[in-house]
């Protein structure tokens, strides 16, 4: 029955039909993009009834963790968006179990690396002129986190696995259940254990590892599962290759990304009067990547859609998934940039009551709200790239927007010509418009039969080399 359920329907071209396929995958996985976000965002709320010092820590440990750990095996785990969705689209069930597997082996193995860079982030810190005091207590923090990298990447190949099958809700629920406990674990471990901050870090470690105990019990003993999964299997050690030649450019793609934004805040640490332009450009940052979830979860939409369609050879239906997708962000980025517009005067109170900080915040809000509707772009059109496999063009895409134009026009306006915050800023939403441009004529261009035949020789090379490992 499910194999029948699969095949491409021809009431797949209808609009209302499209319309209704993405907004039911879009809801789940923005909810699923938020709740997962939450967790080192509630560890750090905890944190901060410890005082200011012990905030600052985590607060520090958690960006360091994020650009040196996290971002890198998201990004790597994209490529089964890919695989996976173009595997699905054609029929291939049992491919899909076998190439998650692979992609856990390769994350597994990445993960080595970075809990070693980890261990050492207090020695990182102290050689990038952080203060001592808060680079010890960051990097103990960080070491706290060291199993919970292990758990994230496993964690995001299970996401992509039931993703590409369309079957985001139970992501959705074990979300939800890990954000609930988690909650309740970090009032035990931070103010009742005694271990105070440390338990914030280990509450993070075993809110993901019950993240993923929930999900794969779900992979293994769910019908849903029953033609995807099909056991551990040695094929998984084969054609890595294949896997890193996406997983990589994946991963700097989205890197190249994160990493501007954070360049941002430690260049505004730079600036006259600093403590004034970090505070609001962390709370910027933390306004902007909040918001950020929903189009996350569009862009995993869009990724989904275009890969199955290309793999079942529509691609017709893959071309009006763009179309609806990129409909429905900028329906999304209006009403978003409406609240926040008409919030500005009274967004700076949920973070500080230095009526400095607020009316600097108010006056960034309108460039925030620039940014935060053509990232909505980016993030659905990097998803159609996902799609598509152009993980080597968007990470090129990438590259040229954020450090060829963005941060050096960031920098000339936020120092040589005395605009701070708000000249890093609008550096970051020029690149964001040299992004959004590349990406729209490379779509817009995009020959999507050939794609679809680039789709389906992907999925039989895939078959072929599963084959020879038998």
């Amino acid at each position: 029955m499910e194999a029948d359920a699969a095949l491409p329907l021809p009431q797949n071209n209808n609009l209302k039909v499209e319309v209704k396929k993405q907004l039911r995958l879009s809801a789940p996985l923005i909810g699923v993009s938020i709740l997962q976000y939450s967790l080192q965002v509630i560890s750090v709320m905890f944190v901060g009834h410890l005082g200011s010092l012990r905030l600052s820590a985590a607060s520090i440990a958690t960006s360091f963790a994020s650009v040196t750990g996290f971002t890198f095996l998201m990004g790597t785990a994209g490529a089964l968006e890919t695989l996976c969705g173009q595997s699905y689209g054609a029929r291939r069930f049992g491919n899909l179990g076998i190439l998650m597997q692979r992609a856990m082996c390769v994350l597994l193995v990445l993960s080595v690396p970075l809990s070693i860079i980890w261990a050492n982030t207090e020695h990182i810190l102290v050689i990038a002129h952080q203060d001592k005091s808060i680079a010890r207590l960051a990097g103990t923090y960080a070491q706290y986190m060291i199993p919970s990298i292990f758990a994230y990447g496993l964690l995001q190949c299970l996401n992509r696995f039931l993703q590409a099958q369309n079957n985001v809700f139970p992501v959705f629920v074990s979300s939800g259940i890990t954000t609930a406990l988690h909650v309740l674990l970090c009032w035990v471990l931070v103010l009742k254990s005694g271990l105070g901050y440390k338990g914030a870090a280990l509450a993070i470690s075993i809110s993901y590892w019950t993240n993923v105990v929930l999900l794969s019990c779900y992979v293994k003993f769910s019908p849903s599962c029953s033609h995807t999964w099909t056991g551990f299997s040695k094929e998984a050690l084969t054609d890595i290759y294949t896997f890193v030649k996406l997983g990589f450019p994946s991963a700097v793609m989205v890197c190249f990304e994160m990493w501007s934004f954070e360049l941002l805040v430690l260049l505004s640490g730079l600036l006259p009067n600093p403590v004034l332009e970090t505070s609001v450009l962390s709370i910027c940052l933390n306004t902007s990547l909040t918001v950020w979830m929903i189009p996350v979860g569009l862009g995993g939409t869009a990724s989904t859609r275009v890969s199955n369609e290309l793999g079942a050879g529509n691609p017709e239906v893959a071309k009006l998934a763009v179309r609806v997708v990129v409909t429905i962000v900028i329906v999304e980025g209006l009403l978003i940039g409406s609240v926040l517009l008409l919030v500005r005067h009274k967004l700076g109170y949920a973070f500080s009551s230095d009526p400095k900080v607020i009316k600097y915040v108010a006056s960034m809000i309108p460039i925030v709200v620039a940014g935060n509707f053509l990232d909505g772009f980016q993030c659905v059109l990097s998803g159609v790239a996902r799609g598509c496999g152009w993980q080597k063009i968007g990470a090129c895409v990438n590259l040229g927007s954020y450090y060829l134009v963005g941060v050096p026009l960031g920098l000339l306006l936020g120092f040589h010509l005395h605009l701070g915050g708000q000249g890093l800023w609008l550096g970051i939403v020029t690149a964001l418009v040299v992004q959004v441009i590349s990406l729209s004529l490379i779509t817009i261009l995009t020959n999507w039969d050939k794609e679809a035949k680039k789709a389906l020789a992907r999925v039989r090379s895939s078959d072929q080399a599963d084959g020879e490992a038998e």
